[in-house]
């Protein structure tokens, strides 16, 4: 794999904003650490106790009484049923936007208390300040910064810094957009995730990994690691783009046997990690995953990740400035297709998540926690990032609130403790399980919805630049084309004059680069 010490990408990024030393910033660590508790139930739940007058959550007769993992990891009380682990990752949107409002649900749930606003002191006036108000747009047209350094300063002194952090990035933005970085939506304003939170767990303590930008944290869900790197290709003296040849949960999955598959809707970000690169048939397109679902259960792989299209018209990962709605239409089309065959979701978790929290204000500072590995060269890695939206779904759930502290290691420590994979470092050796609220039930719900409509969004703009996630996959698809798949040089000067037009012809060479290469590494 040496070809990935070259460094030869292109450069379709916005320019540089200016950063403040960002090392007096570090000093300032938050302290706060969470407890795990016990799955919480709305007001209506009934408490029961037992013979040994331990509370219990009482659902219709049965308990959900969740167990703790073993010092191994490995869950322990009634035998796991899930067989089939879906995980759907999102874009940059803090807990408190998307799921804040499900406090008027699930009272004790750390959301958005309309009784108290939560305020955020304008820059550079400090005296003029913007409160947390119910009035989320469902497309923004400035992306608030999320870099390693914008997070630390937005973090500071309790989570005031947003507002200015977003002032610095966006000096001459309307004083509206200064409210959108603090705004909430309003109770089913997004209809299939507020529902879905109505009938599963929402999981209120989930963070994520590194308090910075998208790449990091989602190579902590697919490896626990980022081998220090806490940057994305920012602009040509800057590419941001390292050799990631650390162990993933998909080899380890492979070591073990059990079968996983990535869908993905255009470019899947995931084939950065070099372990990826050997996997070329493991990736399938995001239609795939309809037809895959409609099959036996037991052809159905064992772990599946999903990657919403990341680019143009079809753009559903709600990455400002697309509308998030084209999201909830993918996870409520997502959720019917598992819901809709019987004999699948009755073994299936489905875990929505999203990668880190795009600029938007949440109120709870991140916790605590410890590196990973040796790489802190560049960031010491011991504290997470802000809190991100998490749902746990599954017929073996009751609807309730779970605040045990996760971060995106979480999902691996479970994944390692349920099938005995081997070891991803030190960060996912220590996470919380979740593993345990699994094993409460002695049968599956039979109330679960059947299925859920899926909403209409406006049309993605097309007359935009790319957004950074989308420059720096851009820049990594030029890397992939000549570096990797050798593509012939009139390919290469084809492709590069598209990525020199509009929006639509950039994401469509994107993409076909992703095409280009998996088909070919697919023959070999």
């Amino acid at each position: 794999m040496q070809w990935l010490h070259t460094l030869d990408i292109e450069c379709y990024t916005p320019s540089d904003c200016a950063t403040s030393d960002i090392s007096a910033v570090h000093a300032a660590r938050a302290t706060r650490t969470f407890t795990p508790q016990l799955a919480r139930r709305p007001e209506n739940a009934e408490v029961g106790r037992d013979d040994s007058d331990r509370p219990r959550l009482q659902s219709g007769g049965l308990f959900l009484e969740p167990r703790r993992p073993g010092a191994s990891g490995k869950l322990t009380g009634m035998p796991d049923r899930i067989e089939h682990v879906v995980v759907l990752m999102f874009e940059n949107n803090s807990f408190d936007r998307m799921l804040g409002c499900m406090k008027a649900v699930y009272p004790t749930l750390e959301g958005v208390d309309p009784n108290r606003t939560l305020v955020n002191p304008d820059f550079p006036d400090s005296n003029h300040v913007f409160a947390q108000l119910k009035n989320a747009a469902y497309s923004i047209p400035v992306d608030p910064g999320h870099e390693l350094d914008d997070v630390l300063r937005q973090v500071d002194n309790g989570c005031t810094g947003f507002v200015a952090d977003f002032a610095q990035h966006a000096p001459n933005a309307p004083e509206d957009d200064r409210y959108q970085v603090m705004a909430y939506f309003s109770l089913d304003s997004l209809p299939v995730l507020h529902t879905l939170a109505r009938n599963y767990l929402v999981c209120d303590h989930w963070f994520s990994s590194v308090p910075g930008p998208t790449w990091p944290n989602r190579f902590f869900v697919h490896s626990g690691t980022s081998l220090g790197h806490v940057d994305m290709p920012n602009g040509f003296f800057h590419p941001g783009i390292h050799l990631y040849d650390q162990p993933t949960v998909y080899q380890r999955l492979s070591e073990r046997g059990n079968t996983w598959k990535i869908y993905y809707g255009d470019f899947p970000q995931s084939l950065l990690l070099v372990e990826q690169l050997k996997h070329p048939l493991n990736y399938h397109r995001l239609d795939d995953f309809f037809k895959d679902v409609g099959g036996a259960a037991q052809d159905f792989p064992q772990y599946v990740f999903i990657e919403p299209y990341y680019f143009g018209a079809k753009q559903n990962d709600q990455h400002p400035p697309t509308d998030v709605r084209h999201g909830e239409a993918l996870l409520a089309q997502i959720y019917n297709a598992l819901r809709g065959n019987q004999d699948l979701w009755r073994c299936t978790l489905l875990v929505v998540l999203y990668d880190e929290h795009g600029g938007f204000y949440d109120h709870v500072v991140p916790p605590a926690a410890i590196p990973p590995d040796g790489h802190t060269e560049s960031f010491s890695f011991n504290r997470l990032g802000v809190r991100v939206p998490a749902l746990l779904i599954s017929p073996w759930l009751d609807p309730g609130v779970l605040d045990t502290q996760f971060d995106h290691t979480s999902l691996l420590r479970y994944a390692t403790g349920k099938w005995g994979l081997g070891p991803l470092g030190d960060r996912v050796a220590q996470a919380n399980s979740f593993g345990d609220v699994l094993l409460g039930r002695s049968t599956p719900r039979d109330n679960c919805p059947a299925g859920l409509p899926v909403p209409d969004a406006q049309s993605n703009p097309m007359n935009v630049a790319l957004n950074a996630h989308q420059a720096a996959l851009a820049g990594f698809s030029h890397h992939l084309e000549v570096n990797v798949t050798k593509a012939g040089d009139a390919t290469i000067l084809q492709n590069s004059r598209s990525m020199a037009g509009n929006f639509a012809e950039q994401s469509e060479t994107v993409a076909q680069r992703a095409r280009q290469f998996l088909a070919q590494a697919s023959q070999k």
